[in-house]
């Protein structure tokens, strides 16, 4: 018996070994994500226009928690180049972050381009590539101009023109030099949280019927921004896609309902942004669209408040994706009868009538909808493949969260880090086609209705020194150490906190 104890330990720490040398690909890319109303601060500096963020903070303060505002956030603006520093260092393949559209485009229209602004990115992204850092670039996350949303926002149906003729002109603008672009970030907190709830800026909550519209007009802005890419700017190499948040939803017990109910929970968070681009035949998720008509006509809506799309629509947006990317950092289990609660008649959730629940066991972190679950990027990844025939995979934002009070020792992130990217490695041997890992953040920011109180940064920003001076957290170190060797090791600790640019990056 004690033999077979040994044994046995013996094959479970030659496992533990095999796993923990397990090597991402030579061609696989590591990053780090920002966002521009997130980081740079400057928020009327040199021309900028105002942004529904910036107008939501100055005019309605007491909605951020800390009532704090982004004004100068992490003052990117003025510390660009300690930025790509921080890049360095942790030895990045690339960097996502993301262009403003009111610093570029003051008014929204390309009737005036803001050359202070285009300065900036030009700056920002000539500094990367002096060190050989990829530069990844969302042309759309979460900053519209005001101007815009006065007229609507995306609620108005002529927000797709509006946002071909701002991409044409970053196209125009840094399109020599930037060959990994994004349309929109997460399409669902846009239009569910913006539009459909008051949880996001613009805070419309027009329940049941913004949140559809919305994911009408911003996929269409995308396809029409997609194919001007690709028709006109793309050349040799360039790749287009959009990138969404895409939690792990699995049904509560085995059972059909269950099943049913966490397939109803994919497609209203989901699908509904991901089927129209992805899928074999293009439009809204069958099952969806069934359930809002029949709900729609019960509630004497004399038509459904999910609007339609026509065939040239449905063809325009078919594969306009050179790559699924994917923001993950949850997930919850989904059944048919339990967890219940009301929702505002109608409103999407409502609509759907699924219950949530995220087990005690899972560890939590300071923001109550997040908790580490087990195996949840792995489930995704795999659910993508199998569901719309394994695309190429941008894992573009993963991050873990910690407190105000939290210091330069964040073990929990770095727990959080190792144990998802376990997850992307179970996922390429499984035959997924991940082609990059990219943390969310390089920095602690302005973190939208949470304001300061919340930190996803590998740095950490003292938000009191005007330097806005930024500090390697130790999530960064071991990061780096992952991105240098290409393996996990569990048991690194690092020597110190000082952190240096390896020579040659």
């Amino acid at each position: 018996m004690k033999f077979l104890l040994l044994i046995l330990l013996a094959a479970g720490c030659d496992a533990n070994s095999t796993r923990r040398q397990r090597k991402f690909p030579d061609d696989f890319i590591f990053g780090a994500a920002t966002a521009a109303y997130q980081i740079e601060g400057a928020w009327n500096a040199d021309g900028k226009g105002e942004n529904f963020w910036d107008y939501l903070t100055h005019n309605k303060p007491t909605i951020i928690e800390d009532l704090s505002n982004a004004d100068v956030a992490a003052d990117s603006y003025h510390n660009y180049k300690r930025d790509v520093e921080m890049m360095r260092e942790l030895g990045l393949d690339v960097y996502r972050f993301s262009v403003s559209w009111a610093r570029i485009l003051p008014s929204g229209f390309p009737n005036k381009i803001n050359k202070a602004g285009v300065e900036f990115y030009n700056n920002y992204i000539d500094e990367m590539i002096k060190h050989g850092i990829i530069p990844m670039v969302t042309i759309y996350h979460m900053d519209l101009p005001q101007k815009l949303q006065d007229l609507g926002g995306f609620l108005n149906p002529l927000f797709p023109q509006w946002f071909e003729d701002y991409s044409r002109v970053v196209y125009e603008l840094f399109g020599d030099r930037v060959k990994h672009w994004i349309t929109f970030n997460e399409p669902k907190e846009i239009c569910y949280q913006g539009y459909d709830s008051f949880t996001m800026a613009p805070m419309l909550n027009a329940t049941g019927i913004g949140a559809y519209l919305c994911a009408k007009h911003l996929l269409l802005a995308h396809a029409r921004s997609y194919r001007l890419y690709k028709n006109e700017f793309a050349g040799d190499g360039g790749v287009c896609g959009i990138t969404y948040s895409y939690s792990w939803h699995g049904p509560l017990n085995d059972s059909k309902e269950d099943e049913f109910a966490a397939e109803l929970q994919r497609q209203a968070d989901c699908s509904l942004y991901t089927d129209p681009i992805f899928s074999k035949d293009g439009g809204f998720p069958k099952i969806l669209k069934e359930l809002v008509d029949k709900k729609s006509a019960e509630q004497g809506y004399t038509k459904s408040r999910m609007p339609e799309f026509t065939q040239e629509e449905i063809e325009l947006m078919k594969g306009s994706s050179d790559f699924f990317g994917l923001n993950h950092y949850t997930a919850a289990l989904v059944s048919a009868t339990k967890y219940l609660r009301k929702h505002p008649v109608p409103s999407v959730y409502d609509d759907i009538n699924v219950g949530n629940h995220k087990p005690d066991e899972w560890k939590p972190s300071p923001m109550v909808w997040l908790k580490q679950a087990p195996d949840s990027l792995l489930n995704v990844l795999l659910h993508i493949k199998n569901k719309y025939n394994n695309p190429v995979v941008y894992i573009t934002e993963n991050g873990w969260p910690t407190g105000l009070e939290s210091g330069l020792e964040d073990d929990d992130r770095v727990e959080y880090y190792r144990a998802a990217l376990e997850n992307v490695l179970d996922a390429l041997d499984a035959g997924v086609n991940v082609k990059s890992y990219i943390a969310w953040s390089l920095m602690d920011n302005f973190e939208w209705m949470l304001g300061y109180t919340i930190k996803f940064g590998l740095y950490h920003v003292d938000f009191e020194d005007p330097a806005r001076t930024r500090t390697p957290k130790k999530t960064a170190f071991v990061y780096k150490e992952i991105i240098r060797t290409r393996v996990i090791d569990h048991n690194y600790e690092p020597d110190s906190l000082n952190m240096t640019i390896d020579e040659g990056h």
